[in-house]
């Protein structure tokens, strides 16, 4: 019986040993268990233990169960968190230069966006994400940002104006939308679909799959094609953290990662072509937005490139002009 107890306890402290040997990779996010990247970071989290063989425990905290996308962002550079999916625009206030990769009507399409972002442009922020403490793991597709309210429909420049819009805490984009007459909000995710549902605000502008899957169509009535803005989602670690791995771990974290990442691209483009349809089928009224529109809405925001450009700095304004060039933007 004395044997058999001792063996008892000799197998349970191996057992919690075991246990305590793995890496424990926790990561959060502010978007929705439906959303792709949701979906995108339990392919990560399939992918690095399968290439660890069940070595590293990734535990996945999606739709705010870690808080708002601002409190991620702050709980990952205090390493309180090892890694999380955010907006890119969510880091601009740590990050500024990230605006660049933020101004009104920049991308004609998201192959475009994307060829930025995984070229010197990209490489330039990750440098500027590292003096934060931050490690960029890559970007994945938010997509083109879309306008919603409750007020009306959005014909022409003019009905913009006077409308309190809440925005993500971007100066870049905040400055767009004044430039357009409205009156915007910062405001975090978590809070906005109370903010619409009491008529604090009018409206808000977000892909069409998260207009979908955050339920927005049930507090809003409007929406319209604008693709003011061509947004990301940064995958960021903790520096101190990941500097801390060994090396084949870091490659198990980056190869994993990199599969996700395409996963989510592919995805995004189809939750994206499905999320209009879908609004309209759960009583949207969907205003296309007509050349003469869309052309105001870019004479009405050009400046606020200029103006952005102006702020930052100017090696990496420089990389992304000839980026743009080569692309023939």
């Amino acid at each position: 019986m004395i044997i058999k107890t001792a063996l008892s306890v000799s197998f349970l402290a191996l057992a919690a040993a075991s246990a305590q040997a793995k890496e424990v990779i926790r990561v959060a996010g502010n978007f929705a268990t439906e959303h792709s990247s949701s979906l995108a970071m339990l392919k990560f989290e399939e992918e690095l233990e399968r290439l660890s063989n069940g070595e590293i425990d990734v535990n996945i905290f999606p739709a705010q169960q870690l808080g708002g996308a601002a409190e991620n962002v702050q709980a990952v550079k205090i390493g309180a968190i090892e890694l999380m999916w955010v907006g890119t625009a969510y880091l601009t206030r740590t990050v500024p230069e990230l605006e660049v990769i933020g101004l009104p009507f920049q991308f004609p399409d998201r192959e475009t966006a994307f060829a930025i972002v995984d070229g010197p442009v990209g490489a330039a922020l990750d440098d500027k994400m590292a003096n934060e403490g931050l490690t960029s793991l890559g970007y994945m597709e938010l997509g083109f940002r879309q306008l919603t309210n409750n007020a009306r429909p959005i014909v022409n420049v003019e009905d913009i104006e006077g409308l309190k819009i809440r925005l993500q805490p971007n100066e870049t984009h905040l400055a767009t939308f004044r430039a357009l007459g409205a009156n915007p909000v910062a405001m975090d995710v978590k809070e906005l679909y109370s903010a619409l549902e009491q008529g604090v605000i009018d409206g808000q502008e977000n892909p069409f799959a998260i207009i979908n899957v955050a339920g927005y169509a049930e507090v809003q009535e409007h929406v319209s094609n604008t693709g003011h803005f061509f947004d990301f989602i940064s995958v960021v670690a903790n520096e101190k953290w990941f500097d801390g791995l060994d090396a084949d771990t870091k490659a198990m974290v980056e190869e994993a990662m990199g599969t996700a990442i395409a996963f989510q691209r592919d995805l995004a483009a189809e939750q994206d072509a499905e999320g209009l349809a879908l609004l309209e089928a759960d009583g949207m009224i969907y205003t296309e937005v007509s050349p003469e529109l869309a052309s105001a809405l870019r004479e009405k925001t050009a400046g606020v490139a200029a103006d952005t450009k102006a702020r930052l700095d100017p090696e990496l304004v420089t990389i992304l002009d000839a980026e743009t060039g080569k692309l023939g933007m």
